[in-house]
């Protein structure tokens, strides 16, 4: 009797900004989609604060855009101390205070990740610190390499292809979030297809 051989399994590589809503709903929608395809997601740090740094924002944006500095030096830190597996945790501890629970207290919001994770507490005063801003920035532009600098976060990136998004205001379970991969996967096959986008009419929801 012949067995049929497994599939072989595919990295995808995910940049993130901790702060971004739909970022977070794209990264809880590869979590499904490991579920039921053969991939593992790897996690990368991508900062919309060293993206728009150069740019003329509206005072609202500005301030957002400046404290959200500490989320990604924070995950910086993670990475640089423990790989992109814990990052990858610590991920979902930070986003799911932040986007789910609603807490906007950044500081707050590390300190209980780190103490969740059993995570040196020091990480938080390290990255209040811009100790490791040139491989935050390193990885950030590995990212965007890969899409270009007119797109923000996530980056998604497999099979020697990468593109901004999806972006998604519902989070796929189950074989409907391996659909929309085998979707994304079909479309990138193509390296003329770029974009494909409708005008958003519903609010990020996160459960």
């Amino acid at each position: 009797m012949t067995q049929t051989p497994a599939a072989e399994v595919q990295t995808v590589d995910f940049w993130f900004d901790s702060t971004c809503p739909f970022a977070w709903i794209t990264s809880r929608w590869m979590l499904e989609v490991e579920k039921v395809r053969p991939v593992t997601v790897h996690w990368h740090v991508m900062s919309l604060s060293v993206l728009n740094e150069d740019r003329d924002l509206d005072p609202g944006y500005r301030k957002a855009m400046d404290r959200a500095w500490l989320p990604a030096r924070a995950a910086t830190q993670v990475w640089d101390r423990h790989g992109d597996e814990v990052l990858g945790r610590y991920y979902t501890a930070v986003g799911t205070r932040i986007h789910d629970q609603g807490n906007k207290d950044f500081e707050a919001v590390i300190a209980e990740a780190l103490a969740e994770l059993d995570l040196e507490p020091g990480i938080l005063e390290a990255a209040r610190t811009d100790a490791l801003d040139e491989r935050m920035r390193a990885s950030h532009q590995e990212g965007i390499d890969k899409v270009g600098d007119d797109v923000g976060t996530p980056v998604v990136a497999f099979g020697g292809t990468a593109f901004f998004g999806p972006v998604m205001t519902r989070i796929p379970r189950g074989e409907d979030a391996g659909r929309i991969f085998d979707g994304a996967v079909a479309m990138a096959d193509f390296p003329y297809f770029y974009e494909l986008k409708r005008s958003r009419t519903t609010s990020p929801e996160f459960d």
